[in-house]
């Protein structure tokens, strides 16, 4: 059974707020980043999520909606696809509420989408309008689950099931993106041009399509999100490595603001959300790709 990584008040506690990760079975290590499950005992949440992963989450209780750094907003479903995100993303829910869910990682989420990959960037959709009624089996199926454990056995064999839909992806350009990401702490597109041996706009027609971003937005995604995890868990920049990887004060402030949703200053004191995201994620180092835990 795959170990949590959990906020502290345990998967079974009734804090506010609690947010548990749990590393993939080995077989979907290529497809899924995480799942995860979160118990939200508020009348109402409003948070910013960090510029992400694309997700498939089960909401309970769902009344709320996200909202994307360009103004559109999506309504909460019971059962939601969350596209790769170049932005903050603020996420409300109206009353408490029980989440459980995955990230996909491009591999997955261009199985999952096909052509559609790339349409779903800074958007999300109802996933009833893919799947169809199935898919209220499924989040029943999970709301009837009487442990997390028996949650986590659902959520593999969903996305197993799931995560074949339509072509593998070309593993050996995503395995070189994700190496480019995680070998600098500010990557340099013309590297990865060299790396794949491609044409730059087949590099960035194919990144847009697995990783939802050009190249360009890629790099100041991650380099953003690390630092921000790096500074929520209390740790200098030097020591994740990314002391120089900003222009200035004002350029990184302004890229973690983008990117994370709150400043450098509002990281050294973290909301309970943002803690319990960054230390949670940190925890599953060794279990997943390092694109997940430091981020």
């Amino acid at each position: 059974m795959s170990q949590p990584s959990s906020s502290p008040a345990g998967v079974d506690g009734n804090a506010p707020f609690e947010l548990h990760y749990f590393p993939p079975d080995p077989d979907l290590a290529e497809m899924v980043s995480s799942f995860y499950f979160a118990r939200l005992n508020m009348p109402r949440f409003d948070e910013y999520e960090r510029a992400d992963r694309p997700q498939f989450r089960f909401v309970t209780d769902a009344d709320g909606e996200y909202v994307f750094e360009d103004g559109h907003r999506s309504t909460v479903c019971r059962a939601n696809i969350i596209g790769p995100t170049s932005a903050r993303v603020r996420a409300i829910s109206n009353c408490p509420a029980q989440l459980f869910g995955f990230g996909m990682l491009p591999a997955g989420w261009a199985t999952l989408m096909g052509d559609d990959a790339d349409k779903l960037t800074d958007r999300a959709m109802d996933a009833a309008d893919l799947f169809g009624p199935w898919i209220n089996e499924v989040a029943i199926a999970l709301e009837k689950a009487a442990t997390v454990e028996e949650k986590l056995v659902i959520g593999n064999n969903f996305a197993r099931e799931v995560l074949k839909r339509n072509e593998p992806a070309p593993m050996w350009f995503i395995r070189t993106v994700d190496g480019w990401l995680t070998e600098s702490p500010s990557p340099q597109v013309p590297e990865l041009v060299e790396a794949t041996g491609m044409s730059i706009r087949s590099v960035e027609r194919m990144t847009k399509h697995y990783y939802g971003l050009s190249p360009r937005m890629l790099a100041r995604k991650y380099r953003a999100v690390r630092a921000a995890s790096a500074l929520a868990r209390g740790e200098g920049l030097d020591a994740a490595q990314l002391g120089d990887a900003f222009y200035d004060q004002s350029h990184l402030i302004r890229e973690i603001k983008r990117f994370a949703g709150a400043t450098p200053g509002q990281l050294g004191k973290p909301t309970t959300y943002t803690e319990a995201t960054t230390k949670g994620r940190k925890q599953l180092a060794g279990k997943v790709s390092p694109l997940v835990s430091e981020t």
